[in-house]
């Protein structure tokens, strides 16, 4: 029965309703994307609302996230989204039949939400606001559209004649109503959501700028990799990542668009002379290539959220000591085009001995848009969350004490520095009896890797050969050959690094600073 008419309401009444919920949620974010393509792609409600969620999330959902879904994480977050978002819809249509206007209420109320998400965003301006009250405005005019459609007509006396001739039945119900408004919503979702990606242009732009953009030569070039660094062996994790298999970790949902023209560096805060750099002075700057291997900090034992790439980029020590640093300063607090902040320990980024970049270039190319184009910093030896700001427009001199980064808050410890780890690559599954190799990657970024050991079972550990590195801020490959007999053995590999600390058998998780542990696999031996 419908509280508003009191007559008996058929079951496909019910699921015409959620659908109308559905059709009309859906075209209301349609035309709030189209919207934020107008004002700013940051507004949009899906985006802004995705970007608190990833902010809110407290450091063992992301870990779990990561560890879980690794760099497919977003794509989860926002098809999970979508899946609550729909479900809500439904629920809406459904309300707004049986006990109206809850269901206006309920889309007006995330409208609402959205909207205050939005203009809390970092950079937010009022207008903000838009995208999601447009978007919401549209979407509860075709709710009560199409659900007002589907309820019986209260003048139908019961013999059935009343509106049957315009499309009605029997029921009352005005068919053709619900679907002239379903259709309309379905329409308004195709045309808005096509509407705003011609409206997308700025991402286009950006790409099209990446590709004719040439990179100057390196005042300093990065050393050759010598002829031994990669063992080529079969499935073994090569050297030098390639841009595409590059991992990418970060907060961003929508990738940063930034045009280089428009691009700049301020570098300000606890400093004699602040100052702004534009891309073009960027260019000008004698550059220098390194090779460098980035760990995120939420690399489980044994994960692969981890690379190496030659780096293009101007030393970040230059850009500091022409600011002049005060005395009492201990942290540079980076920030990105969207907000993201990252404090990185001042004297690491003064270190001589440490070739930490503003890069604009990987593995001979501008740097990727989803990894931070056109410019980013990389630090050996720190975990990301700490230095490895993407999209970086300001580096702010200041202290631990007054400023903290993104992550910090959160429950992150505040310096970051990178662990000794190891990982077996080879063999994994199935594998032949007899002298087996065993192959992976050890890192201890900036200090150097200076032994692996590998074991079989409870054995005793076999030291590895070690193949050649271009230095220590990157990776180093390994492999040994241990004797096996057929049947189920646990493989397990440690490393020591230069400084002699060798890796701790205690498991950790990745929060706060790190996860520890030693990588073991089970092997099958046949």
């Amino acid at each position: 029965m419908t509280e508003a008419s009191g007559t008996r309401e058929r079951p496909w009444v019910s699921w015409a309703a959620a659908l109308a919920g559905v059709l009309a949620g859906a075209a209301g974010l349609a035309v709030a994307e189209l919207v934020a393509a107008v004002i700013a792609p940051g507004a949009s409600t899906v985006f802004a609302g995705g970007s608190a969620v990833i902010d809110a999330a407290p450091a063992w959902l992301k870990d779990f996230a990561v560890e879980r879904f690794g760099t497919a994480d977003k794509a989860v977050l926002l098809g999970s989204m979508a899946a609550v978002l729909t479900l809500g819809a439904a629920c809406a249509g459904v309300l707004e039949l049986r006990r109206p206007p809850w269901g206006t209420a309920l889309i007006g109320g995330v409208g609402i939400v959205g909207a205050m998400v939005a203009v809390l965003r970092p950079g937010a301006t009022p207008t903000w606001a838009l995208p999601s009250l447009i978007g919401i405005g549209t979407a509860v005019i075709l709710l009560r559209w199409a659900v007002g459609a589907l309820r019986p007509d209260e003048t139908d006396d019961g013999t059935g004649d009343g509106g049957a001739g315009d499309g009605s039945a029997d029921d009352g119900v005005d068919r053709r109503g619900f679907l002239t408004a379903a259709g309309i919503s379905a329409g308004i979702t195709v045309l808005a959501l096509g509407g705003a990606r011609v409206l997308s242009a700025g991402s286009r732009a950006v790409t099209a700028a990446r590709e004719k953009l040439f990179l100057p030569a390196p005042r300093t070039a990065a050393p050759a990799v010598p002829a031994g660094a990669d063992l080529r062996l079969d499935r073994l994790t090569p050297y030098v990542t390639a841009n595409t298999q590059f991992f990418r970790i970060d907060t961003a949902l929508r990738v940063p668009q930034v045009d280089p023209a428009q691009w700049s560096l301020t570098v300000d805060g606890m400093v004699e002379r602040p100052y702004t750099i534009t891309w073009d002075e960027l260019l000008a700057l004698p550059l220098e290539e390194h090779y460098v291997t980035l760990a995120c900090v939420s690399n489980p034992v044994g994960g692969d959220l981890i690379g190496t790439a030659r780096w293009l980029g101007y030393p970040i020590r230059a850009l500091l000591e022409r600011a002049g640093p005060r005395p009492g300063a201990d942290m540079v607090l980076s920030r990105s085009d969207d907000g993201f902040t990252a404090g990185t320990p001042l004297d690491v980024l003064q270190d001589p001995g440490r070739d930490a970049l503003l890069a604009i270039g990987m593995n001979g190319e501008p740097l990727p848009v989803e990894h931070g184009f056109p410019a980013r910093l990389v630090v050996p030896g720190l975990y990301g969350y700490v230095s490895a700001t993407k999209w970086v427009t300001s580096l702010r001199v200041t202290t631990f004490a007054a400023d903290q980064g993104y992550w910090t808050p959160r429950g992150w410890s505040a310096h970051g520095p990178v662990k000794v780890q190891s990982r077996i690559d080879v063999p994994r599954g199935r594998t032949p009896a007899g002298a087996v190799t065993v192959a992976g990657v050890a890192w201890a970024q900036h200090t150097g890797i200076d032994a692996v050991e590998v074991r079989a079972d409870d054995g005793a550990w076999t030291r590895a050969d070690l193949a050649d590195t271009v230095g220590p801020d990157t990776w180093r490959q390994w492999r040994a050959s241990i004797p096996l007999a057929p049947g189920e053995h646990t493989l397990t590999v440690r490393a020591t690094d230069a400084a002699g600390r060798t890796q701790t058998p205690e498991q950790a998780p990745p929060a706060p600073d790190g996860a520890t542990g030693w990588h073991s696999v089970r092997v099958t031996v046949t």
